[in-house]
């Protein structure tokens, strides 16, 4: 078949004109991952948008921003989830390809914002407006149905002590705001005179805001210390390896004796069995929790029965005493897609020919539960509120177990499948970021790493567990009371950029309708037909 001439021409002047600027803004998304563990550069997630940003503004047309905007989002879920790769094979990039959508009018909002001659004035306005988009991208994309709130740019921040302050104002969605504002502010200095001073002033103000809250947002109250250990067996690989598992879980368990704890804590999938199913085991963990003098929080993936009579495949955190199953447990309600389920499997089943996906998928646990720990005198104890793996990327559900009660946050996971990539870091350093915006430690709990522990300001409690050990680790967990700002008032910062984002529109609107009002239905300003020039014969166009 013959291409006609004017699309080979077309597909000739493609490579100058759009192929390169496709790869630039593939690039330009990509960028930012570089914030996030493993390299950990969180000082780069100030100016990484930068390149992108330019790169929209410089598009001649709205379809173009919109293209560069979604290209950019395709590279940066790449980036941030590349790891997924070796599990999901070329899915990854379908999926990357489908919820870069969501950044596509994020295109077009920074190409009307930042386009052409910006005076000062509409740089003030860009340093608002810009971020409110981005941040709604991160709120719909943390739907866990989409994937749930992974390498939100916010969370690249989680060892820099004032973002964490900031966290504890309006959570992770307000350290997200900043930084896009800071981000948008350093483009505008390139773009203009005239916007360089609102630039300038935006940057202050970014900076004032972020030292404000730092210095008078309300800081939780120390009310003592926890021992917490932590079990991490490594990686135990080969036949039977779910009970060789186990069998490392009990001789690290069985090492803490005498250590005077409050609480062992096993990873995700530390037990390959319903225990109400298999007594044995359970005296197993008992014996231990006598040893130890301690409940042990153990983690069960298997085939049982829920409280309403649901059978299937159930993670389970459940907590076993000195005499056995305490009647506490907790069901996973957040699913990992792909991992744990396949949506629409009718529809997507056959993601499972091509990597890792769930052969059958888990069922969902119906409600949060905190659990209560009796002290060593039967009296005071410790509440814990649990969650299991990727729920701990969720803001709502730590926040939800802070108002019930929890003083310390537990999270049971496995990255195993992911052992030498980024992921183990990063999923680790999530628990930082809940730890800060509720004012409660947290204790990140996994199989083969990586392990830690945080402080109720988000600060790291000892040395974590890498994916190289094996190991037993006490922590002496300092806990607090009182609640944060972000507990008392939710996702406000959330609330406030959708509010900004509505009246930024009808105002849009308003302004488009008056556009049109004085131009006319015919395009040449309303009011009497306009006079022909001099020289000029009354209708007929000019030259």
């Amino acid at each position: 078949m013959r291409i006609p001439a004017g699309r080979r021409k077309q597909w000739e002047r493609l490579p100058r004109s759009g192929r390169w600027r496709g790869c630039l803004a593939l690039l330009a998304g990509a960028l930012p991952a570089l914030a996030f563990p493993a390299p950990s550069l969180w000082w780069l997630a100030y100016v990484a948008l930068v390149p992108w940003l330019l790169l929209i503004r410089s598009a001649g047309t709205g379809g173009r921003a919109a293209l560069d905007g979604w290209l950019g989002g395709i590279g940066y879920l790449l980036a941030v989830h590349h790891w997924l790769m070796p599990s999901l094979h070329v899915f990854i990039v379908i999926l990357a390809a489908l919820l870069g959508l969501l950044w596509a009018p994020w295109g077009l909002l920074v190409f009307r914002m930042l386009r052409g001659p910006v005076s000062g004035a509409a740089a003030a306005a860009a340093v608002v407006v810009v971020p409110c988009g981005w941040l709604m991208i991160e709120l719909a994309r943390s739907w866990d149905g989409l994937g749930g709130p992974w390498g939100l740019l916010g969370a690249s921040q989680w060892e820099v002590a004032p973002a964490l302050r900031v966290a504890s104002v309006g959570g992770m969605w307000l350290v997200s705001l900043l930084v896009v504002a800071v981000n948008t502010a350093v483009t505008l200095l390139f773009v203009a005179a005239a916007a360089r001073t609102a630039a300038v002033v935006g940057l202050v103000v970014c900076a004032l805001a972020v030292g404000a809250m730092a210095q008078w947002a309300p800081r939780p109250e120390r009310s003592g210390v926890a021992r917490i250990a932590v079990v991490q067996p490594g990686v135990v690989a080969g036949p039977h390896s779910v009970e060789r598992r186990l069998a490392v879980s009990e001789r690290l368990t069985g090492s803490l004796a005498g250590r005077g704890l409050d609480l062992v804590v096993w990873g995700e999938s530390s037990v390959g069995v319903d225990l109400s199913r298999h007594p044995e085991i359970t005296a197993r963990i008992a014996a231990l929790s006598r040893r130890v003098g301690a409940d042990v929080l153990v983690n069960m993936d298997a085939r049982q029965t829920d409280g309403s009579g649901r059978a299937g495949i159930f993670k389970s955190a459940v907590l076993v005493g000195p005499d056995g199953l305490t009647g506490q447990r907790y069901d996973k309600m957040r699913l990992v897609p792909f991992g744990e389920y396949i949506p629409a499997r009718s529809v997507l089943g056959w993601a499972t020919s091509l990597g890792k996906a769930a052969g059958e998928d888990r069922l969902r646990g119906s409600r949060q539960v905190t659990m209560s720990i009796p002290g060593a005198d039967g009296g005071g104890g410790l509440r814990i509120g649990p969650l299991i793996c990727f729920e701990s990327a969720f803001p709502d559900m730590s926040r939800n177990l802070t108002r019930d009660g929890a003083q310390v946050l537990v999270d049971q996971s496995s990255t195993s499948t992911f052992q030498h990539s980024w992921a183990p870091a990063q999923h680790a350093s999530l628990g930082a970021l809940r730890a800060a915006e509720n004012g409660r430690p947290m204790v990140h709990a996994t199989l083969t790493g990586v392990s830690a522990v945080y402080g109720p300001l988000g600060e790291r409690i000892g040395a974590p567990l890498g994916t190289d050990t094996s190991a037993a680790a006490v922590f002496d967990v300092p806990l607090a009371s009182g609640t944060t700002l972000y507990v008392r008032l939710g996702d406000w910062a959330v609330h406030g950029a959708g509010a900004v984002l509505i009246v930024f529109c009808a105002f849009e609107g308003v302004r488009s309708l008056r556009r049109r009002e004085r131009v006319g239905p015919s395009g040449a300003g309303g009011g009497a037909p306009a006079a022909p020039s001099h020289g000029e014969p009354a209708g007929r166009p000019g030259p």
